[in-house]
This record gives C-alpha cells, sequence and structure tokens, in this order.
C-alpha cells in the first residue's frame, strides 16, 4: 500500500490510525535528523488522539516537538518555517477521514522526502531513551494572522467599507480568515464560525452544491460585496460575489495569475499550475507577458522550485500558494489579496478579461492492472484523432487545440478510473469524442 498520495497520509479512521501516526511521526523524526517539529491539527474528531499519537513517535525519534494546537494548515506552514512540520488534517475530506501532512522550512515534504519517510516507517528503531525529544506548546496563531495583513496589504486597496461574508464552514477558518479581514477594515459577516468536526453545517469541502447558505445570504444581503468560503483546514478558498453568484475557480487563478505577472519586475514571470487547469489561465498570463509551466497534480510547492524563470504565483484550482508571501499553500492570503483586488477594481474589471468555457471533468472506469496498456494506447490514437492539437505527455496526455479548447486524459492514482477533463465551448461534443476512445481503449486493453 503505497503510504503517500498527492497530499500527504490520507485515510479513512481505519487506514489513518494512532499506531500509523507513531510510526510516521518516528521516521519523520529520523529522516530530519533530529530537527525540531512543530505539530498542529485541524478541528477533526479523531485529530486529537493522532497528533498525540504523531507527537510521540516525534519524540521517540529524537526531534523536539511544539506543538501550536488547532490551526488551519497554512498557520502551521508558517510556523514551520526555519524547522519541521507535522499537521494532522484531511483538509476537504468528509468527517470521518483523516491525514497527515509534513513540512520543512514552510514547504510541503516533496517525493523524495516522502519517500524517506515511508522507508523509514518499517524500521523498530528509537532514538535512545536519553536522546527522547522534549514537547512544548506555542501560541502562533497571532503572528500568523499579523503577518497575513502585512502581506496583504502590499496589494490592491484599503477594505474600508467592503462587506464580506465568511462562510467557515466549521472549519479552522474560524481562527484566522474573519480576524485577518477585519484588521484590514472590512465589515466581515461570518456563517458557521464555530469549529466543529463534524461539519453539521456543510460537507468540509465547499462546492457549488454545499454553498447553498453562503449563497442565499449574499442575495438577500444588498449591501455585500463578497463571498469567500473555505474547506476544513483554509488551504482551499472559494470565491461567490456580491450577487450570490460562485465566481469559476479557474477564473479567480487567472485573474490572480495575471495580477502577479503584471506586478513582478522579473524578466521571466512564471506562473505554476497543474494539467487540469484552463487555458484561461495561459491567456491572461500571456497577455500580461509572463509564462505557464505545468506540473502534476499535488506538486505546485515543487514546480515553484524547478522552474528556470521566476515564479510568481503557483496554484491549482481552489489552492494558492504566493511565493512572495510563503512556500505554501494559503486560503487565508487568498482572501485578503482577492477582497483587496475586489476593493480597488470592483468584481466586474477583475473578470471581464477572462474568456470562459463550459469545463467538465468525467470517469472511465479502468480496472488498474490495465492501465498503463490503456494510456500507451491512448498516447497514440488521441493525438490521431485531434490532429491540429499540440500535444503534451509530461503528466497524462494534453491536447490543446487552436481554438483554446483542450482535453486531458489521466489515470486516476486513487480509484481504477481514467480521468477526462475537457474545456470547450462545444463541451458535449469533445467530452462525447473524448470519452468514447478512452472506452473503447480500456475495452482493447481487457
Amino acid at each position: 500500500m503505497e503510504l503517500f498520495g498527492t497530499a500527504g497520509v490520507r485515510g479513512d479512521v481505519d487506514r489513518v490510525r494512532p499506531e500509523l501516526a507513531v510510526l510516521v511521526g518516528r521516521a519523520a523524526a529520523r529522516a530530519a535528523d533530529g530537527a525540531t517539529f512543530v505539530a498542529g491539527r485541524d478541528g477533526r474528531t479523531t485529530g486529537e488522539g493522532l497528533v498525540a499519537a504523531a507527537t510521540a513517535g516525534l519524540v521517540a525519534g529524537g526531534a523536539d516537538v511544539q506543538r501550536v494546537g488547532v490551526v488551519p494548515t497554512p498557520t502551521l506552514a508558517f510556523a514551520s518555517r526555519g524547522r519541521h512540520g507535522l499537521m494532522v488534517t484531511a483538509s476537504h475530506n468528509p468527517p470521518s477521514d483523516n491525514g497527515i501532512k509534513l513540512f520543512a522550512d514552510g514547504v510541503e515534504y516533496d517525493h523524495e522526502r516522502e519517500a524517506a519517510v515511508a522507508a523509514g516507517v518499517d524500521e523498530t528503531a528509537q532514538a535512545d531513551w536519553a536522546a527522547w525529544g522534549a514537547v512544548g506548546r506555542e501560541h502562533t496563531l497571532a503572528n500568523y494572522c499579523a503577518s497575513v495583513v502585512d502581506y496583504a496589504e502590499d496589494h490592491g486597496a484599503s477594505l474600508d467599507g467592503l462587506r464580506v461574508v465568511v462562510d467557515c464552514g466549521n472549519g479552522v477558518a474560524t481562527h484566522a480568515t474573519p480576524q485577518v479581514l477585519r484588521s484590514l477594515g472590512a465589515s466581515v459577516v461570518t456563517l458557521d464560525a464555530n469549529v466543529d468536526g463534524h461539519f453539521p453545517a456543510r460537507g468540509s469541502k465547499p462546492t457549488r452544491e454545499s454553498l447553498t447558505a453562503l449563497k442565499t445570504l449574499l442575495t438577500a444581503d444588498e449591501d455585500a460585496d463578497l463571498g469567500v468560503a473555505h474547506d476544513g483546514d483554509a488551504d482551499r478558498i472559494v470565491v461567490v460575489d456580491g450577487a450570490g453568484e460562485l465566481v469559476d475557480r479557474n477564473t479567480i487563478l487567472a485573474v490572480l495569475a495575471e495580477y502577479y505577472v503584471r506586478e513582478s519586475d522579473a524578466t521571466d514571470p512564471v506562473v505554476v499550475t497543474t494539467p487540469d487547469a484552463s487555458t484561461r489561465i495561459d491567456e491572461r498570463v500571456g497577455a500580461a507577458g509572463g509564462r505557464v509551466e505545468r506540473v502534476r497534480l499535488g506538486a505546485i510547492h515543487e514546480g515553484r522550485a524547478a522552474s528556470d524563470g521566476t515564479v510568481v504565483f503557483a496554484a491549482e484550482p481552489w489552492k494558492h500558494l504566493h511565493p512572495g508571501w510563503g512556500g505554501w499553500i494559503d486560503g487565508v492570503a487568498s482572501a485578503a489579496v482577492v477582497a483587496r483586488l475586489v476593493a480597488e477594481s470592483g468584481f466586474d474589471t477583475l473578470t471581464e478579461p477572462v474568456t470562459e468555457r463550459p469545463y467538465r471533468k468525467l470517469s472511465v472506469g479502468c480496472p488498474d492492472d490495465r492501465k498503463a496498456a490503456v494510456m500507451a494506447d491512448l498516447r497514440e490514437c488521441l493525438p490521431e484523432t485531434f490532429s491540429k492539437a499540440d500535444a503534451a505527455f509530461e503528466h497524462g496526455i494534453r491536447l490543446d487545440r487552436p481554438d483554446g479548447s483542450w482535453i486531458l486524459v489521466r489515470p486516476s492514482g486513487t480509484e481504477p478510473k481514467i480521468r477526462v477533463y475537457c474545456e470547450s465551448e462545444d463541451i458535449g461534443s469533445l467530452t462525447d469524442r473524448a470519452t468514447a476512445l478512452v472506452t473503447e481503449a480500456v475495452e482493447r486493453a481487457g
């Protein structure tokens, strides 16, 4: 069984157990050669037991640990600067899930570091009794929030007079986003701003379907200018305009990407994103004088280091990394920057240049043992079928067509499926053609 997925260790209560947390903690301490760790958790019911178990493993591996309590994941990342970090969170997953995410100097562990930890999980050795680490506590939330405010003040305009509705969704954004926006001058209304690991108000993942209360409130409140919603650990952000309309995640990414490229004085400004991101991002970044690089899903922190140019922004849809602020994904910082850009220009001015095309994500069933053969088959037949498209094969098969439409086909890393992503003005026809080709390839591989 693969220990680390695209975002750390994650799974339901039968997989992510205290026994596993002890082993991961001990292996992480040994791999980091006794470095100091900060450890925190989100509000999930299993979080306290798991962070206690992980802390026991860390000290048994020889690391000193500072516990920072119930905090957003970006707060834990902020606290890990100059040391290592361990966050117990399942992000946007259901309440029965939990997970472990590791950081070094404010950046998520890359594949190499994760592999070193995974290799150490099966080892039984631990530190000599005299080399066990110590456990302390520190408070980092206030410093984190103040630092987000300082960063955001360099972007956009004052929030004085702006009315923002923040849907915390019973997650730990409760402890950060409303406070940051109020410090920046906004009038803030909160929804479900109490931490509850059962997420009774809505699912931890904020979606068009789950944000009914936020959209209704914005529609009814004539003075509201903006709505934001977070997932359980506040690394994701969803933006809703003052009329209660959800703003497409790729459009928000394009707006921020264009803004950071235009603000940069770099000779080669780069925006890092993932293969499933819209070409509207490429269009706006290109118009601003920058370029886009794509990395595998879950690896925007690695792409930031790998680029030959100057990375001014890195993002997956809903998940944004601001290099001028730090090396971690931060939904709280995004809420602050988006609000200040809206205060400066208004939604219409920000989004009007962005060309939005219909976007769809589908799946075709495929047994895991057929995936390699199916992808090899599709590597030949997809470019032949869409012969005018530019093909790229680094992260699945992506075909960019001259009219701005595109197709991405990739094997799922977690399910027996082939994922198909399409964006096109003629979305129905394109998805039908693409999924038919994938289905035929699966049948041939059988």
